[in-house]
C-alpha cells in the first residue's frame, strides 16, 4: 500500500476546467471517498490518479514517487469500474487471471493467486461459470477480485455499487470495507451515493466545481459542514436565515423570522452577524400534540430548549421514517419522524410541540 498525495492539480476539457487545483493526501491503508455531484471532477480525479488522464499542471505522488506523467501500466493500480468489464466469452477464473497473463506471471503461480482472489469475494464455487450466468452482484465480486489478484498499491472504485439493486449495495458496502481493511489496502472510492459513503469511509473529500469544498470523516461532513452546498449534499437539512443577536455562556442566541433559537457556539461567527442555521430533519423532535387551544410555554423556557409550536401541513411515509412538513410561525421546517413504539403520532393539521437540541443547530456562512 502506499500514500497518495495531490498537489494543485489543474485538467481542463477544452474550456471546462474539471479540476481547479486539488489538492489532497490520502494516508496508507485508508479508505478515500471523492462524493459530490455529477460533474463536480470526482471521476476525473479518480482517472487522473489511475493515469487515465495526465494533469495539465500539478503532481500526483505515491508515497515519494512522481506518477503524474507515469503510464497506467506501471503505476501499480487497480480499477474496479461502474460496468464491471468483464470479457463475456471467458470464465470467470479466466477474467480473474486476465491481468496475471498480461504481467506474464507463471501458469501455476496464476491459478494459486485466482483461486485465493476468488476465495477472498467468495466466488470459488463459480470459477467455470460465465459472466452472463452470474447475478451483478456475482459480477460485481468477480470484478473485485480481478483487482485484487494483481496486489495493487493502491485500489480504484468508479461508482461500482451503481448498477445494483438496494439490498446488494447494502451487502457489497460491507464487502469492499471488510476486503480493504482485510489486505491494507489503500483505497480511493468515486460515489454520488452519500449514505455509501458515510457508512464505509475512514475519509472524504466532497467536491463542487472541480474544487474540494470540504475534507474529513464522515461523522466531521455531517455533523459541522463547512457551508451550505456540503450540509445540503449531504443529508437532508432544514435551512433558515438568523442572525446572531447575543452569546450565552458556550451557545449563540440566533433571532430568525419566527422566532429566536439556541445553538452551538460557531467557529468564526461574530455576534450580530447574519448567518443561515442548517437543522437536519432528524434533529427536529416532535414531541407531543396539542389540545385546540393549548397555551406556548413561557418564551425563556421555550428558548432554553429550543421548544416550539408549528402546525402540521403534510406527511410523506418513507418506511422507517415519516417526514412531517411543519409551519413554525411562516418559517417551514421538515421534521424526520422515526417509526418505533412510543413515537408521537400525528396528522396534517395537528399543532405540535417540538423540540431541537442547540448542538444540533448548525451555524453556517449566510445565505447562497
Amino acid at each position: 500500500m502506499v500514500s497518495v498525495r495531490i498537489r494543485s492539480v489543474v485538467k481542463t476539457f477544452g474550456t471546462v476546467r474539471a479540476l481547479d487545483a486539488v489538492s489532497l493526501e490520502i494516508q496508507r491503508g485508508e479508505l478515500f471517498f471523492l462524493l459530490g455531484p455529477s460533474g463536480c471532477g470526482k471521476t476525473t480525479l479518480l482517472r487522473s490518479i489511475a493515469g487515465f488522464y495526465i494533469p495539465d499542471r500539478g503532481q500526483i505522488l505515491f508515497d515519494e514517487q512522481d506518477v503524474t506523467r507515469l503510464p497506467a501500466r506501471r503505476r501499480g493500480t487497480a480499477m474496479v469500474f461502474q460496468n464491471y468489464a468483464l470479457w463475456p466469452h471467458m470464465s470467470v477464473e479466466a477474467n480473474v487471471a486476465f491481468g496475471l497473463r498480461v504481467r506474464r506471471v507463471p501458469r501455476d503461480e496464476q491459478r494459486r493467486r485466482v483461486a485465493a482472489a476468488l476465495d477472498m469475494v467468495r466466488m470459488g464455487a463459480y470459477a467455470k461459470r460465465r459472466p452472463n450466468q452470474l447475478s451483478g452482484g456475482q459480477q460485481q465480486r468477480v470484478a473485485l477480485a480481478r483487482a485484487l489478484v494483481v496486489r495493487p498499491q493502491c485500489l480504484l472504485l468508479d461508482e461500482p455499487l451503481s448498477n445494483l439493486d438496494a439490498k446488494l449495495r447494502l451487502e457489497m458496502r460491507g464487502e469492499i470495507r471488510r476486503l480493504c481493511k482485510e489486505f491494507g489496502l489503500t483505497a480511493v472510492y468515486v460515489t454520488h451515493d452519500q449514505k455509501e459513503a458515510l457508512s464505509v469511509a475512514d475519509r472524504m473529500a466532497v467536491m463542487f466545481g472541480g474544487r474540494i469544498g470540504q475534507l474529513g470523516t464522515p461523522e466531521e461532513l455531517y455533523c459541522r459542514p463547512d457551508d451550505q452546498d456540503v450540509a445540503d449534499f449531504l443529508g437532508e437539512s432544514n435551512f433558515v436565515d438568523a442572525t446572531i443577536v447575543a452569546s450565552d455562556g458556550d451557545r449563540r442566541v440566533l433571532r430568525t423570522a419566527s422566532g429566536d433559537i439556541l445553538a452551538g457556539a460557531g467557529a468564526g461567527a461574530p455576534t450580530g452577524g447574519a448567518c443561515r442555521v442548517s437543522i437536519r430533519y432528524e434533529a427536529v423532535s416532535v414531541d407531543e400534540v396539542l389540545a385546540p387551544g393549548a397555551a406556548a410555554r413561557p418564551s425563556a423556557e421555550a428558548r432554553a430548549a429550543n421548544t416550539l409550536t408549528a402546525r402540521v401541513t403534510e406527511l410523506t411515509y418513507l418506511g422507517e421514517t415519516t417526514h412531517a412538513a411543519l409551519d413554525w410561525q411562516g418559517t417551514r421546517l421538515t421534521a424526520a419522524v422515526p417509526r418505533r413504539a412510543g413515537t408521537v403520532r400525528v396528522s396534517p393539521g395537528d399543532a405540535v410541540r417540538c423540540s431541537i437540541d442547540p448542538r444540533d443547530v448548525i451555524i453556517l456562512p449566510a445565505g447562497r
